[in-house]
């Protein structure tokens, strides 16, 4: 058995590597909350205790985020794979077709979901060039009468990622945010509403985390399920059912952890770095390649592949990688090659262990 100084080097895309401080508080106070006599765990999602440890959550997302008192903050469940339903349910508009900019396997995901329940239209996709790029300013054709536009912000799979956002001409931009939220500053205010499941930059897995324009939750037809309207979670400040209430308190600490290490901007740029850092040594290398235009590539998820997609090595590399402490570096079983996620609490130490295990691994087999 590993001890905390033995922690493994983890790259995997979700749920992935959470900040040491952050588990090492919680494991302080897992029996024990700030002597109250119980956990976290125990607790009841009404109770004085909760009501504090709710609303620290939310005042770290709006302070780090820049949330306005425009927008409602909700912690749900169900995962981005619920919000790729919810979102058309309570936004779409009868006779105004849902825009879409297809960049991956989540986007197509939000498509099937998305069909069953609204009408859509493409606006842009990077099918034909195998999502290896995202689709140029001249390939995106948007509808100005639009219920409103959605597009992936990050793409895990195909790691590519939106550096700038499209212009919108105020129709509302929805955004599933899962894999790179909290990651690099963003305009909320040019978003209709985001989404994001907080297994990467947020927490643990279970919490979702919605940020909406409070009005456009009137759009939903009070005809829908309860549960499946904004209106009923904000009118409930979350705890309309009972919340994954450790998952919320444990996105408190990684929001006190993001401000102790200097927000959202110094953050950035160290996911900056990071990315930086790995993408110079893979174009570097005759070894290795990345597959994605390099205006596109996502800084936290870093895909790449031996020359020759040798997937015999590439297993191989994946391998000994574990053997050398180094964790989930397999790629998405739907594209395979490898993928490195550097979400914002892995280190640069990490990414030079894993530069390190990259060279000596091509000294052996290149």
């Amino acid at each position: 058995m590993r001890t905390v100084q033995e922690r493994i080097f983890n790259f995997s895309a979700g749920p992935s590597v959470l900040p040491l401080p952050v588990l090492e508080r919680a494991r302080e106070e897992l029996l024990n909350f700030e002597r109250c006599g119980m956990s976290v765990m125990e607790m009841s999602h009404r109770s004085r205790e909760f009501d504090t440890i709710i609303a620290r959550t939310e005042t770290g997302l709006r302070k780090n985020m820049g949330i306005s008192e425009d927008y409602a903050v909700l912690f749900l469940q169900g995962g981005a794979s619920l919000q790729f339903a919810m979102a058309p349910m309570n936004l779409y508009v009868k006779g105004k077709p849902i825009d879409v900019i297809h960049t991956g396997v989540w986007t197509g995901r939000a498509i099937e979901e998305m069909a069953k329940v609204s009408e859509y239209r493409l606006a842009g996709s990077g099918e034909s060039v195998k999502f290896r790029r995202l689709p140029q300013p001249e390939e995106i054709k948007l509808n100005p009468n639009a219920s409103y536009v959605y597009i992936a912000s990050n793409n895990t799979i195909f790691g590519t990622q939106w550096r700038s956002f499209p212009d919108t001409l105020g129709v509302p931009l929805v955004s599933d945010m899962s894999s790179d939220i909290l990651s690099r500053r963003i305009d909320v205010s040019r978003f209709g509403l985001v989404f994001a499941g907080a297994q990467k930059n947020i927490g643990p897995s279970g919490v979702t985390v919605v940020v909406i324009r409070k009005d456009l939750a009137d759009r939903g037809s009070k005809n829908l399920p309860v549960m499946l309207q904004y209106r009923t979670h904000m009118e409930h400040g979350s705890r309309y059912n009972t919340p994954p209430t450790f998952g919320i308190y444990m996105a408190a600490l990684v929001m006190e952890w993001m401000e102790r290490e200097g927000g959202v901007s110094a953050i950035e740029a160290r996911n900056e770095e990071k990315a930086r850092t790995l993408y110079d040594w893979i174009d570097q290398s005759g070894f290795y390649y990345g597959p994605v235009e390099r205006q596109d590539r996502s800084r936290m998820n870093v895909v790449f592949r031996i020359k020759g997609d040798k997937e015999d090595l590439e297993n191989k590399f994946v391998r000994e990688a574990e053997q050398a402490g180094l964790s989930g570096l397999k790629g998405h079983r739907s594209v395979g090659g490898l993928r490195a996620s550097i979400y914002n609490a892995q280190t640069l130490e990490a990414v030079n262990a894993l530069i390190q295990f990259m060279k000596e691994f091509e000294r052996k087999n290149g």
